[in-house]
């Protein structure tokens, strides 16, 4: 059974998540995530429970290992944790959820000690072949609350039974583990070639709820990316026109 914690979240677009816990409670985070301990806290980094379980969570592209904080004393103390770029903290209270609940891979901020963190492997080979951010998911099980972190706006969406939605992978934070996952073809040869939306959605199908993402990591990453190598190429090319002027100015 999870640990019953409190927490408060702070800020609006960089948001952060303080956990006050009494003595002998502990969260468990993804490793760089914590912003700040009070007294008492101890940290206890371990694979999450063996070698097969840090090799697990290598697969889906987290840190080998899970750190514990734990309140080892005897008053109640604090903990804050913050994702590593903007956007939104969702609160999960897996015990509203069925116990479960489906997460991009690197979503996961926090959770209250007592919550497992698994792999989720799609049920279908075409979502694994090309569901890009996700073929590999995150289970979270459990009875408490769970933070997970959402770049951007945080869209919520309640879908009904039968009820489908298609999304753009990497826009995906988590879903209801009774919400159907599969990847569709966009279809159109100018979609694919021009669309620039990629050639595969989400497809989600309700019952269930589902959390979106409007600026994920990968976007966000790759904008920058752009950005840097047309900085980069501007700055190459002055420098080689410099360059060749001040060649034929030395030469005479």
């Amino acid at each position: 059974m999870a640990d019953v914690i409190d927490y408060q979240i702070f800020g609006d677009d960089l948001q952060l998540v303080e956990i006050a816990l009494d003595p002998a409670e502990g969260v468990r985070a993804e490793a760089g995530t914590m912003t700040y301990m009070e007294n008492g806290i101890e940290m206890q980094t371990t694979t999450g429970g063996g070698v097969f379980q840090g090799l697990k969570r290598a697969v889906t592209g987290e840190s080998f290992f899970i750190t514990t904080f734990l309140n080892t004393g005897a008053a109640k103390s604090r903990v804050a944790f913050a994702a590593p770029y903007p956007g939104k903290v969702v609160t999960l209270d897996l015990a509203q959820e069925g116990g479960r609940f489906i997460c991009q891979k690197d979503s996961f901020l926090c959770a209250a000690q007592g919550i497992e963190v698994e792999i989720s492997f799609t049920k279908k080979l075409g979502a694994g072949l090309f569901g890009g951010e996700g073929f590999i998911l995150q289970r979270l099980e459990g009875d408490g609350l769970a933070f997970v972190h959402a770049g951007g706006t945080v869209i919520e969406k309640n879908l009904a039974a039968g009820e489908s939605l298609r999304v753009d992978t990497g826009c995906i934070v988590g879903f209801s583990s009774t919400v159907d996952y599969d990847i569709k073809f966009v279809g159109g040869f100018r979609n694919a070639l021009f669309g620039g939306e990629g050639l595969f959605v989400a497809n989600l199908t309700g019952p269930g709820k589902v959390f979106l993402q409007s600026l994920p990591l990968s976007r966000l990453a790759d904008r920058l990316k752009k950005a840097l190598t047309i900085s980069t190429g501007e700055k190459s090319g002055a420098a080689g026109v410099g360059g060749d002027i001040l060649g034929k100015i030395i030469s005479g």
